[in-house]
């Protein structure tokens, strides 16, 4: 796995009102399932939702829409999600805010906790769910992606279609909260 999983991060923990009660270790968070928070980013190019087909200690292999990750305490002071937003679409698809359409866009929050079947991590997360679109159709950064595809809303959203089984959980309950 690339270094950036190895870096030490410090993320927020919140009560389930998002309130935030403490700073936790991002991978002590995930091995003890303690609720945190955290983030994902759909993108969008030209009607077609970008799937990310994901690379990662926790949850390898799900696609996700497009991106997840945490706002991190930096220098004591929590990230705001706007900043964390366009850090991670940096580090992920080489994205800067000139190639988005417009500023991510919150679409709401959900609350979730799910155990990763194939490794000792819990995802306990209210999570902001944002949404943009891109002018340009980026190339992943494959130390987090092992690639990605277009797919349209429809085929998203199709609980018997072959894409929606291989949602991140996150994905799905964004998609049943009516988020995406």
């Amino acid at each position: 796995m690339n270094s950036y999983y190895k870096q030490k991060q410090i993320i927020a923990k919140v009560n389930r009102d998002g309130k935030v009660i403490g700073k936790i270790d991002k991978w002590e968070a995930h091995r003890k399932g303690i609720l945190h928070k955290a983030l994902t980013v759909a993108l969008l190019y030209k009607d077609n939702f970008l799937i990310q087909h994901r690379k990662h200690l926790a949850f390898d292999g799900v696609f996700d829409i497009t991106s997840s990750s945490h706002q991190l305490f930096k220098n004591g002071k929590l990230q705001s999600t706007l900043e964390a937003t366009y850090e991670t679409l940096q580090r992920e698809w080489s994205l800067e805010k000139n190639d988005l359409s417009y500023e991510p866009k919150l679409k709401g929050a959900i609350y979730y906790k799910t155990k990763d079947p194939k490794s000792e991590f819990t995802e306990h997360e209210l999570c902001d769910i944002l949404a943009t679109e891109v002018k340009v159709l980026p190339t992943p950064n494959f130390d987090f992606a092992y690639g990605f595809s277009l797919v349209k809303k429809e085929e998203v959203i199709n609980k018997k279609g072959r894409i929606y089984q291989a949602l991140a959980p996150w994905v799905k309950k964004a998609i049943a909260n009516k988020l995406l």
